[in-house]
C-alpha cells in the first residue's frame, strides 16, 4: 500500500470564502483543518466558557454560518467548501 494516499493527505480545491481564512489552495483535508484551528485561535474565537464552541466573525461565518456552532459541527459545515 505504499504510495497511496487517503483521503486526509489528497489535495483539494476551495471556495474563495474558505481560501479568505486559511489562504489559497488546493491543500489536504488535514491542512485545511489545521489551518482553520489556526485562523480561530488566533482570531479568539472559542467561547470562552466551552471551548468546543466557535464563534464565527464575519469571515469565518462565511464558511460555516453566523451562529454559533460545535467544533463537531464544524468540520462538517467547512467540507461543504471542498472540492
Amino acid at each position: 500500500m505504499a504510495g497511496k494516499t487517503n483521503a486526509l493527505q489528497k489535495p483539494v480545491n476551495l471556495s474563495s470564502e474558505l481560501e479568505n481564512v486559511v489562504g489559497k489552495g488546493p491543500m489536504t483535508r488535514a491542512q485545511v483543518t489545521s489551518k482553520v484551528w489556526e485562523y480561530i485561535k488566533a482570531n479568539g474565537l472559542q467561547d470562552s466558557q466551552d471551548k468546543r464552541q466557535i464563534n464565527p466573525d464575519a469571515k469565518l461565518g462565511a464558511v460555516i454560518g453566523k451562529d454559533q456552532i460545535s467544533m463537531f459541527k464544524m468540520t462538517a459545515a467547512v467540507s461543504k467548501h471542498l472540492s
